[in-house]
């Protein structure tokens, strides 16, 4: 028995739907350095779209993480050419976020092609795309999850390599089903997705059981500046400059790191600062209990989820561990504050 759809969500997915018409070209993309959600989405997407008769291609603006290279179909990514495929697509649709600015370089594609820009999406942001048919509910777990809605919606069949795709995305979202975010619909979208063919254990290997040596003594080599400020549960690693070379890594290989000072007990707020390509900070954010790091993260720009969020600035590393740590210690002491 499918599963039911809220009203909202299936009206949502329809309006989506409208722009895959057959024939047409679809530029799919999602956010720089895709995470397991935002590429299992499209690649998910991708196979509706290709059983359809759509020519979908994934353009995305950084290359596929290696670990999640084993979802890719042949000849779907074609990330090396993205600005061109999104200059002849029909219709642009992004996953995983709704702000122009996190798909990096190609928001200047993406806003000249002047064709309806779609957005699937699961993160708490107003969203700067240019106008289309939005799909969004911050309350779902994962945009993988959204996607199945649209398919359901549409009565559109979920074959074996698309329900592996979206498993992925809602694996990783969720932290292999141990975030507060692993709802009883998530593990009802895992479950029909186990019946389509996914075999979790082979999914595990490859996004859990597969890390190169570079990644763990990059694990290793972040944790050494783990500082941990005991009187308002605030936790904090920094990756050193120099270190992804250094242990040929990927930022891909930072994933999960964060979670590391999460996990101190009596930590509530866990931070990750490192310095990206264009001379900006980025900010990892993670919290435990009822702190939103979300709000957090809009202070810098940035976004995401209650309890996972980021954010980059325009600062030196010192300037933005100052401004970021002292706005962390003041949500932490009224939150303290609140509960007492």
């Amino acid at each position: 028995m499918p599963l039911p759809i809220p009203a909202d969500r299936a009206a949502a997915a329809k309006q989506v739907a409208a722009v895959f018409k057959p024939g047409s070209r679809i530029a799919l993309t999602t956010h720089v350095n895709a995470d397991g959600d935002g590429l299992g989405s499209e690649v998910g997407l991708w196979h509706l779209l290709a059983a359809r008769g759509v020519q979908a291609s994934i353009t995305n603006p950084t290359p596929v993480p290696e670990r999640f290279a084993f979802l890719i179909p042949d000849g779907a990514d074609q990330s090396d050419r993205a600005a061109k495929e999104i200059e002849r697509a029909d219709a642009v649709v992004v996953l995983d976020i709704s702000d122009l600015g996190r798909i990096g370089d190609l928001g200047s594609a993406v806003q000249a092609r002047r064709v309806p820009v779609g957005c699937i999406d699961h993160h708490v942001s107003p969203g700067t795309l240019p106008p289309g048919p939005r799909f969004v509910a911050p309350e779902a777990t994962a945009t993988a999850e959204l996607v199945f809605d649209l398919a359901t919606t549409m009565g559109w069949p979920i074959t074996a390599d698309c329900a592996r795709a979206l498993y992925v995305g809602i694996l990783t979202d969720t932290g292999g089903f141990r975030f507060a975010n692993t709802s009883p619909r998530a593990l009802q979208v895992a479950g029909a997705l186990l019946e389509c063919g996914v075999d979790p254990e082979s999914i595990y290997e490859a996004v859990y059981a597969s890390a190169p040596e570079g990644r763990i003594r990059l694990t290793a080599d972040v944790l050494q500046t783990l500082v941990v400020e005991d009187d308002v549960g605030l936790a904090w690693v920094t990756v050193p400059p120099g270190a992804l070379e250094r242990f040929g890594a990927t930022p891909d290989d930072l994933d999960g790191i964060v979670e590391f000072p999460r996990s101190i007990a009596g930590v509530r707020l866990a931070l990750l600062f490192r310095q990206i390509a264009n001379g900006r900070i980025k900010v990892s954010f993670r919290s435990m209990g009822a702190v939103d790091v979300a709000a957090l993260a809009q202070q810098f720009g940035g976004g995401g989820h209650k309890k996972a969020a980021g954010a980059s600035l325009d600062l030196s590393l010192a300037e933005a561990q100052q401004r970021v740590l002292d706005a962390a210690r003041r949500v932490l002491r009224g939150a303290a504050a609140t509960v007492s």
